[in-house]
């Protein structure tokens, strides 16, 4: 599949078992950051649609180089 095609999966047609868990990925705290971004994408397979335990989650991701921590750190102190 294609970029597009990965961002592109509508969830509402998936169904659990053919999506990875993220529970489930365990990822080397040892490697580069660039080889952690590599075998998160290989154990994965589309990180724009993946599983929670049972929940199918759709994610966006922006260009801006801002981090998910950064992003959530930024919510809490707007609340």
């Amino acid at each position: 599949m294609s970029l597009e095609d990965l961002k592109s999966v509508d969830i509402r047609t998936v169904k659990p078992e053919d999506v990875a868990d993220i529970q489930q990925i365990k990822i080397d705290s040892n490697l580069t950051q660039q080889e952690k971004r590599k075998e998160f994408i290989r154990q994965v397979g589309n990180p724009y649609c993946f599983r929670v335990g049972k929940v199918i989650v759709k994610a966006a991701y922006s260009g801006d180089g801002v981090s998910l921590n950064e992003r959530f750190e930024e919510l809490l102190l707007s609340v």
